[in-house]
């Protein structure tokens, strides 16, 4: 299965690039109810996931897709949770730091995460029991490099304490979470970094935490939730320390810290 999620990722990520690539095309962005953006290269890469998984025996639910009710979704005991483009402000900004995210989610834990960087050719995967990864990507053929497992050796040594923050989003309470952490590691260093990239930061050991104290939905962290746990990370709700859950009724995701 692991195989053509990934495969699946990459392809929806070369419907992106032929967007991106094309700043001369219609981006066709409009505003959603949230007053977020939306453009052809979230439509186009949605497609492409939801044509792959629709033979899957497990329901889907993106975040540019129908949302069913929770009377209807409660009783989905294994679900996909994608979010086909994610960090479509990155994508805009043009930054090159937007994700594909497709994750697979059954008794509300993330059990398999697949992150395709599509401007960075970087991928990244992850399995329940059976480790996290990432590897190149050779952009025209989608061949898949030689894996490297995660965390990635020696990529928290002879460096200091990392803390990993959003490029787009950083409220008043991560920076005085920051400041209180700065007490215990006064040579902290503030990473930054778009989209679902962070996550793959802390699963990687580039960094040692990352503190979310704002906003999310579920399909913002489903995949690299699953990537992290694969990596030995733990992703935790800020204020009850117990592990974030997904396909609640509410697919907001409580303000959470990944260490």
């Amino acid at each position: 299965m692991i195989d053509h999620i990934i495969n699946t990722a990459l392809r929806a990520g070369r419907a992106i690039m032929q967007i991106y690539t094309h700043p001369d095309l219609d981006w066709q962005v409009e505003r959603k109810a949230d007053n977020s953006p939306l453009t052809l290269a979230d439509r186009e890469s949605h497609r492409v996931i939801a044509e792959a998984l629709e033979s899957s025996p497990y329901p889907l639910l993106s975040e540019e897709g129908a949302h069913l009710p929770y009377d209807e979704r409660k009783d989905w005991r294994t679900l996909w949770i994608v979010d086909p483009l994610d960090g479509t402000k990155e994508f805009l900004k043009r930054n090159d730091e937007f994700t594909v995210n497709i994750a697979l989610v059954t008794d509300g834990e993330p059990v398999l995460g697949v992150i395709y960087v599509p401007a960075k050719n970087r991928l990244f995967w992850g399995e329940k029991g059976q480790g996290a990864f990432t590897a190149e990507v050779e952009p025209e053929t989608l061949h898949v490099g030689e894996a490297e497992a995660l965390p990635l050796k020696g990529a928290d040594t002879g460096r200091p304490y990392r803390v990993v923050a959003s490029r787009s989003h950083l409220s008043a309470e991560t920076e005085s979470f920051i400041n209180d952490l700065r007490r215990y590691h006064p040579d902290l260093e503030l990473v930054s970094a778009g989209s679902s990239l962070k996550l793959c930061l802390v699963a990687e050991g580039k960094a040692d935490i990352y503190p979310r104290l704002a906003p999310t939905m579920e399909w913002d962290t489903a995949a690299g939730h699953a990537i992290a746990l694969a990596a030995g990370c733990q992703v935790l709700d800020a204020q009850t320390d117990l592990p974030l859950t997904y396909n609640k009724e509410d697919l907001h995701n409580p303000w959470f810290v990944v260490k």
